[in-house]
């Protein structure tokens, strides 16, 4: 039985970034013990070295994920995302029709770790998060999947201004247009209509492109992750492109 991989989209001596599929956590966690593959653990593997990962991305997304391949370059890495001189640019389709573009301002409560350590000094307060949003296409089908008798839904350009935890998801919920497929912020009527009537189980939410400065010769990195799978089937279906219009 050959060994599970994933698509290397860029390498160098001293960081490698991987398209990471849906349903893949990036390292163990204490909220599912019993799973036991990891993309950490993978890609180590697959290329014989130890990696450290830059950044984190929900399980249930997809997409662009940078790994260090030393501590030092992870730690520039952190700083960058830390600053926020990241570009994040992610693909989500969501219940209903959101504004043609808009910018969600909405501080969101520290969520931690099992295993996070806690100071006397630190705080669950909330934290500033903003998400920068474009609608780039919508329909309207003929099923009354909630209490309307048609169900209309949108695919969103997103632009995390901040890095929180599920910060997408939660935004999305919180401007009442949850991400389908979001079993913990989503509507469940919605996800399982997807489900059974697209084959369509997956969170439709993708870290398309990411933009970065090389950790060691500072030149600009633009990554970009296609959509795939069931994800790039359902645009498809929509008659949705995933492209951006300029």
């Amino acid at each position: 039985m050959a060994e599970e991989t994933l698509p290397i989209l860029y390498r160098d001596e001293h960081l490698v970034v991987v398209d990471k599929p849906p349903g893949l956590l990036v390292h163990r966690s204490e909220i599912d013990r019993h799973e036991t593959r990891f993309a950490i653990q993978i890609l180590r593997d697959q290329i014989s070295q130890r990696v450290w990962p830059a950044h984190r991305l929900d399980r249930g997304t997809s997409g662009v994920l940078v790994f260090a391949l030393s501590p030092g370059i992870a730690a520039e890495l952190g700083r960058q995302f830390e600053a926020g001189t990241v570009d994040k640019r992610y693909r989500a389709v969501v219940r209903g029709y959101p504004p043609a573009a808009g910018d969600i301002d909405h501080a969101l409560s520290r969520q931690r770790d099992d295993y996070e350590f806690r100071g006397e000094r630190s705080s669950d307060a909330p934290q500033p998060a903003r998400t920068r949003f474009r609608r780039l296409a919508e329909i309207e089908l003929p099923y009354a999947v909630d209490r309307y008798p048609t169900s209309r839904y949108a695919l969103l350009e997103l632009e995390p201004l901040t890095g929180r935890r599920h910060q997408l998801r939660r935004h999305l919920k919180h401007i009442a247009h949850p991400i389908i497929g979001d079993a913990t912020y989503g509507k469940g009527k919605h996800n399982r209509f997807f489900a059974e009537q697209f084959g369509c189980r997956r969170l439709l939410l993708a870290c398309v492109r990411m933009a970065f400065d090389h950790p060691v010769d500072g030149r600009r990195l633009g990554i970009e992750a296609p959509l795939s799978g069931e994800f790039a089937a359902l645009l498809e279906r929509f008659g949705w492109t995933p492209d951006a219009p300029r």
